[in-house]
């Protein structure tokens, strides 16, 4: 397995309405996409498209969310992961595992509508890193 492009960066925000109008104040950004919701990971998220990748905001649907552990220890936010494509995420899970890492879930839906999962960052240099599945047409 080949680790393919990166796809994208997550960044865990407070306000995804807030964030997202940073990026088009500071930096110019015009194409965000509308917040969409992951019920069973307690995430909003929507993405600032950029012309070689994208840029996830997060923000916690409630205080049982990931997000909102992370922002527990970081309020203003910031970085939370590094996401790479892979080809196939069932081969990706079972190389990780084969080579010592400790792979945080199962395959599962992510925002991009494909299977995704989670490196530990104690394995990874401290950087939580999400390995996706590529999208089959367009991304």
């Amino acid at each position: 397995m080949d680790i393919g492009p990166l796809n994208h960066v997550g960044v865990a925000v407070p306000s995804i309405e807030k964030a997202a109008q940073t990026y088009r104040d500071l930096y110019g950004c015009t194409d965000i996409t509308e917040p969409g919701e992951l019920p069973a990971q307690g995430v909003r998220f929507c993405f600032v498209n950029l012309p070689n990748s994208q840029i996830e905001l997060i923000e916690p649907m409630g205080d049982d969310s990931p997000i909102s552990n992370f922002l527990k220890k970081n309020p203003k936010g910031g970085q939370h992961h590094v996401c790479f494509e892979v080809e196939d995420i069932y081969k990706a899970k079972a190389l990780m595992e084969e080579r010592g890492a400790t792979v945080l879930n199962e395959p599962r839906i992510g925002a991009h509508g494909t299977l995704i999962i989670f490196v530990h960052p104690k394995n990874t240099d401290g950087v939580l890193i999400e390995l996706m599945e590529t999208p089959k047409g367009d991304h």
